[in-house]
């Protein structure tokens, strides 16, 4: 079968593996793509093709993986270009806006599939899960049985899948930018050393483990800034407030001035990006 990633970025690059190792080609539209983006593709021997109209051509399966904000743009080109396979969208998005591509694929009789990863490129075993949901679900699980990438299905209902990676993300990427917020707001006071002091009173190495994801969430900040809107558009469609992670996502914007550096940036100099409001 022949599989097209969309794009194959550090996460989409380890899916198209996956499909690999299972016995699939994999294809990659070059166009518009970044020197490391074509470095990655031909490394892992993607098959390049020049358009997005020769990919959907060649392709009996689409698997999106960009950032929550192209997700909706990236629906769109599909359809243009009379794609008529299986797409699914694996992207941070909200149920909602995972029905919503829903309904644009179904619109011109496209198949689609709701997805959601769970955990960091899947490289290791037990690493990475996709959560997928929808009427070709199975068939689209059945693409990575080979690899590394874990699948689970979660029925027919579109926006499963979605749902559980928000509610997932919104703990796990809405503490680090609360972590953020707290440190900088306690260097702005002069009580950081106090406070870390009180982390580690009791032999916790909590504060080391508070700078590590200070640090480490600084290459991703710019994409998690998007994803925290769509959680926060989640919880709203669940009754629930969406102040905390609208606020997360300006957290993120903050540091987003992070994205391409060259070495991991220091305690003092994520603490600094912090106290200045975002200019985007």
């Amino acid at each position: 079968m022949n599989i097209g990633i969309l794009h194959p970025g550090a996460m989409g690059i380890s899916l198209a593996v996956s499909a690999q190792a299972t016995g699939h080609q994999v294809f990659w539209v070059a166009e518009g793509r970044s020197k490391e983006t074509r470095a990655r593709a031909a490394t892992h021997n993607l098959f390049k093709l020049n358009s997005l109209a020769e990919f959907c051509e060649t392709c009996d399966i689409i698997i999106s993986v960009c950032p929550p904000h192209a997700a909706v743009d990236v629906a769109h080109q599909i359809l243009e270009c009379s794609f008529s396979g299986i797409y699914a969208d694996v992207n941070a998005i909200s149920p909602e806006r995972a029905k919503s591509i829903y309904q644009l694929m179904t619109s011109q009789d496209i198949e689609f599939v709701d997805g959601g990863i769970i955990g960091g490129p899947a490289w290791e075993a037990k690493n990475t899960w996709l959560y997928l949901a929808g009427q070709k679900a199975a068939e689209v699980a059945t693409c990575f049985h080979g690899g590394l990438l874990e699948t689970k299905l979660m029925g027919p209902e579109i926006g499963k899948a979605s749902a559980i990676k928000m509610c997932f993300a919104a703990y796990t990427k809405g503490s680090t930018a609360l972590l953020c917020a707290i440190m900088a707001a306690a260097d702005e006071m002069g009580v950081r050393q106090d406070l870390e002091k009180q982390w580690s009173s009791n032999g916790s190495d909590f504060t080391e483990r508070t700078h590590n994801r200070l640090q480490r969430v600084t290459a991703k900040a710019w994409r998690f800034s998007g994803e925290m809107d769509e959680i926060a558009a989640t919880l709203k469609s669940a009754g629930q407030p969406q102040g905390f992670h609208h606020a997360a996502g300006e957290i993120y914007q903050r540091i987003s001035k992070f994205k391409g550096a060259d070495s991991i940036p220091s305690v003092e100099d994520v603490l600094e990006a912090l106290k200045h409001e975002s200019k985007i």
